[in-house]
């Protein structure tokens, strides 16, 4: 691991798009406290106010695949702005919809433009900031946990006002980010290749990179079935399921950058991962009785608790698709979130109509076994994932050498 400048010395334009990647990953969360309440001003179930976030990550997920087809032609900072642009543009017509139907459309909109700005967002990270790809990669987690952390308690604040706020709230926070990336963050050089817009799709060919994929996506779907039918179950205000949120989003954000590191090195990125998946579905499964029971503190408990399993995983996960596979980062990341936002797509809607039609237990049970199902296909494709057995021992032999002179 390069250790020279730090997580904290980079420059301007890594802490320009870091704060971009902040408001975008707030879009994740900034819908959470204020569910209840769009049901309410729309006069929809909720499974039907769950499709914000199945449009928004299924077109995500798919425009994964063209982000570096997009990026290798036009450039990082171009692919950039042209993502900040469109959630800008789609953020606001969200808040002006007056069905869900017009809300859903404009999300996934929205998630077209975070798929550009994200997939991008990591691969300019790694690319200036000083450390090495690794404090880029916690850098860029740290960015998704206070942004994740922060969603709930923006969508708390403005959506308690008018559950249209949030939105108007996001596109001007969006449009902060646009102005600073385009005025600190050089133009980034067009790679000598142009990626095809086949790569992310052969790239998964790779067996370390499948499996990672794939088990992130049971892991996914176990993910978002909490954050997107727990609102429904808490019976709070805005400020309740925001703060509630919020303590949650401190815990992923916590364990990604100070939890995950220190674990990798001691126990190794699988195990880490076999690790994380137990415990959440150790909490699921929590939540799942706690729910039935009716006990209101039980289940706040296992959310704010399940940011711990949840950062661990994204940390690992994420370096795990970069380093698995022989694929340039871009084309590895790209393959990857196309199968793992997959699940994000999926739980919300699902989970939410098996919590309606049979009872508030059946989607956290469900999300347990996705977590068993992850750690599975860890098991049992064990031998694909030797590259990153290796990486970590790399890693440790680094801190070693380092150790004398800190």
């Amino acid at each position: 691991m390069q250790t020279g400048g730090g997580i904290l010395r980079q420059p301007m334009s890594v802490w320009a798009t870091a704060f971009a990647a902040v408001v975008a990953f707030m879009g994740i969360g900034l819908v959470d406290p204020i569910l209840p309440s769009i049901a309410q001003g729309l006069k929809a179930t909720p499974s039907q106010v769950s499709l914000l976030f199945t449009s928004y990550f299924l077109v995500t997920a798919v425009a994964m695949l063209i982000t570096g087809w997009v990026s290798s032609r036009i450039g990082g900072k171009r692919t950039l702005l042209a993502g900040l642009a469109l959630v800008i543009v789609f953020a606001a017509l969200a808040g002006t919809s007056t069905s869900v139907a017009e809300l859903v459309g404009f999300r996934a909109g929205w998630g077209l433009g975070n798929a550009l700005f994200v997939a991008t967002a990591l691969a300019v990270i790694v690319g200036a900031a000083s450390g090495g790809a690794e404090s880029a990669i916690i850098l860029y987690e740290a960015a998704l946990g206070l942004g994740i952390s922060a969603g709930p308690l923006v969508g708390a604040l403005l959506g308690d006002w008018n559950w249209r706020a949030p939105f108007f709230g996001t596109a001007t926070l969006m449009a902060v980010g646009l102005v600073l990336i385009l005025t600190l963050l050089k133009a980034t050089p067009r790679p000598a290749t142009r990626t095809a817009l086949s790569a992310p799709i052969r790239a998964l060919a790779h067996g370390g990179l499948s499996t990672t994929a794939f088990t992130a996506l049971f892991y996914n779907f176990a993910f978002f079935t909490i954050l997107a039918f727990t609102p429904f179950i808490l019976g709070m205000s805005p400020y309740g399921i925001g703060a509630v949120f919020f303590g949650w989003g401190v815990c992923v954000a916590l364990a990604s950058v100070f939890g995950a590191p220190p674990l990798q090195r001691r126990v190794g990125s699988v195990n880490v991962l076999h690790l994380a998946l137990a415990l959440l579905a150790v909490l699921q499964a929590g939540i799942a009785v706690f729910g039935v029971t009716g006990m209101k503190a039980g289940i706040v408990a296992c959310v704010v608790l399940s940011g711990i399993p949840i950062g661990l995983n994204n940390t690992v996960f994420t370096e795990s698709a970069m380093e698995v596979s022989d694929a340039p980062r871009p084309v590895a990341s790209a393959g990857y979130n196309f199968v793992r936002w997959m699940g994000g797509a999926l739980a919300p809607f699902v989970a939410t109509k098996l919590g309606e039609e049979i009872g508030v237990a059946v989607p956290y049970v469900l999300g347990a076994v996705c977590c068993f199902v992850g750690m599975m296909i860890l098991y049992l494709r064990r031998h694909h994932l030797r590259t990153l057995v290796r990486v970590d021992a790399d890693h440790t032999r680094q801190d070693l050498a380092a150790a004398p002179a800190r």
